[in-house]
């Protein structure tokens, strides 16, 4: 990667196309991949057909698909011509996409085929421009919104002489991100072309290094900044390969396609690797009383982590240097199982508003439960520490933090200091190394009887961390501690399954032996947490519980009994 001069959009991506021309830039797995020059190409044609139809610099496009290559393209092109990119996750519904479309003013939308009946009645008159992802052709927005399908237009879309593009400065907005879907008002943080590749300069430079030789692949959603930033933006700056999947990546499509490709980077979000440890190591480990007594000596427990883990890196595709790990905290054991198995992960901390990226550290030099160092070029500190355990408020202040909230002064307000340094709404704390460690959401503590600070993350990782637990949630109700908690259903039939064979009412039995495991997770939890921690009740989630599309739990949804 030479030094760019200019961070922004247009300026990586002209520099990108100049030293890595031939290389893969963008593809799916298996078929024929885009060049960097045919993304320089495809990107500059597009500027240029929006430019035509009377998109202006400022102007707000918004973006509805998957990852596939042709979302890299848009994201490119569209920001490189100074417009304002507004990508939409593909879960959101029609209702919470057309107050999206509203609130940020978008003129056009390009969205995928396979989409397109969803923006059936929910097209505001803002929009008046609509394009096919998957072939940049332009359909008719009255026929989509009406219909809900795509009407190719008869216009021509060629013949682009004397159109001039804009040229895109650092401070000018790059982006704007619509975290959560709501049919209320939607909350849009504004980041910056400077906001997200200074971003990426500094995650380059100091935490991880990224070459031309390196294979990405991509599986989380490209809507949010942890995957765009790092893995999007990142691989394009420094001549390396992004490789997407045309299906959902169930386990079916994403073993054969790791072993077909043999990425050497990849990110992934703690429920993923955590669901891999539970269901396809613990039971392995646990199968028999020998292996799960053997399993409690530290030295035999450490070798067979590594035995499992040398399977799951082989099933990996083999080649990983880097597995980033983000947007939640990663349950202990699990990392302990990442550790002892030598597996190359890495745990990042950041936020939208801080274009990700605020700490994070390479493979090599991870601690347990930390999410690595302060990001060098970018600041981050406590904000009025406890003077016994140092915790507090994680604030940051840096060329990565956002502008703000679209249309919202009075949001961006509270969410500064007076001075200026962004509040995360994350309590965390430093050790002597300079490593940070969160303990939780500042809004989901719970202060206790006599103003203990009561963090359910910590709880809920004790839960979690139980034979036959799968995921779990703690929040106070009506001044009781409430524990909601998934089970291995599977796990708890098989160990069960003599019963299944000779009972005649087996849901009963089954019933009563879920019931049985919950009294024994809320006994041995609460024999391992501090008095005022402990849990009053425990409830059975019989349903996995609801996730965002960074499989983060959705709390307030569960937070009732």
């Amino acid at each position: 990667m030479a030094d760019l001069k200019v961070l922004t959009f247009n300026a990586l991506l002209n520099n990108s196309a100049k030293l890595y021309s031939d290389n893969v830039a963008l593809s799916y797995i298996g078929q024929k991949p885009l060049t960097y020059r045919d993304v320089k190409s495809l990107s500059d044609n597009l500027s240029l057909f929006l430019a035509k139809k009377g998109i202006k610099k400022g102007d707000k496009v918004a973006l509805l698909g998957p990852n596939m290559p042709n979302w890299g393209v848009t994201y490119l092109g569209v920001t490189g011509m100074g417009a304002v990119i507004v990508p939409i996750l593909t879960e959101f519904s029609g209702v919470e996409i057309k107050k999206i479309l509203e609130h940020s003013e978008a003129k056009a939308i390009i969205v995928s085929d396979k989409l397109t009946d969803t923006l059936k009645g929910n097209i505001p008159e803002n929009v008046y421009v609509s394009v096919i992802l998957e072939t940049f052709q332009e359909i008719n927005t009255y026929a989509l919104n009406i219909e809900g399908k795509a009407e190719l237009s008869t216009e021509d879309n060629k013949g682009f002489e004397g159109i001039e593009l804009s040229v895109p400065e650092e401070n000018d907005l790059a982006a704007i991100l619509y975290t959560s879907g709501t049919t209320g008002n939607p909350k849009g943080v504004m980041l910056s072309h400077l906001n997200i590749v200074s971003n990426a300069v500094n995650t380059i430079m100091h935490i991880q290094k990224v070459t031309e030789t390196d294979r990405m692949l991509s599986v989380l959603p490209l809507s949010h900044t942890y995957e765009c930033t790092i893995g999007l933006i990142i691989p394009m700056m420094t001549g390396a390969s992004v490789y997407y999947l045309d299906k959902p990546p169930t386990a079916s499509v994403l073993l054969p396609a790791m072993a077909a490709l043999k990425p050497t980077m990849m990110l992934t979000v703690p429920l993923i690797i955590e669901k891999v440890y539970k269901v396809q190591v613990l039971p392995k480990l646990t199968k028999s009383p020998v292996l799960r007594t053997l399993g409690k000596v530290r030295f035999f427990k450490k070798f067979f982590h590594k035995l499992a883990g040398k399977k799951i890196y082989k099933a990996f595709g083999g080649n990983l240097h880097f597995f980033g790990i983000g947007g939640a905290k990663l349950d202990a054991e699990v990392e302990q199982f990442l550790r002892d198995a030598k597996f190359p992960y890495a745990i990042g901390y950041g936020l939208t508003e801080t274009s990700p990226l605020l700490a994070g550290c390479a493979p090599s030099i991870t601690k347990l439960q930390s999410t690595g160092f302060n990001i060098p070029g970018q600041e981050m500190k406590i904000l009025d520490p406890d003077p016994n355990t140092g915790e507090g408020e994680i604030v940051a202040k840096g060329p990565n933090v956002m502008k703000g909230y679209y249309k919202e002064p009075e949001k961006t307000r509270e969410v500064f200091t007076e001075d200026g340094w962004f509040k995360t709404g994350d309590l965390g704390a430093f050790d002597e190394d300079g490593y940070l460690y969160i303990r939780g959401r500042l809004k989901n503590m719970i202060i206790g009887p006599s103003g203990e600070n009561i963090y359910p993350e910590d709880i809920e990782a004790v839960i979690n961390n139980q034979s036959g637990v799968l995921e779990s949630l703690v929040f106070e109700l009506k001044g009781k501690l409430v524990a909601k908690v998934h089970l291995n259903y599977e796990e708890i039939e098989h160990r069960y399954q003599h019963l299944k064979e000779s009972a005649h009412n087996w849901k009963d039995h089954m019933q009563d032996v879920v019931n049985e495991k919950l009294k024994e997770i809320h006994q041995r939890v609460n024999s391992s947490i501090n008095k005022f921690s402990r849990i009053n009740m425990i409830v059975e989630q019989q349903t996995p519980f609801e996730k965002t599309p960074t499989k983060k739990i959705k709390r307030f949804m569960h937070m009732q009994h």
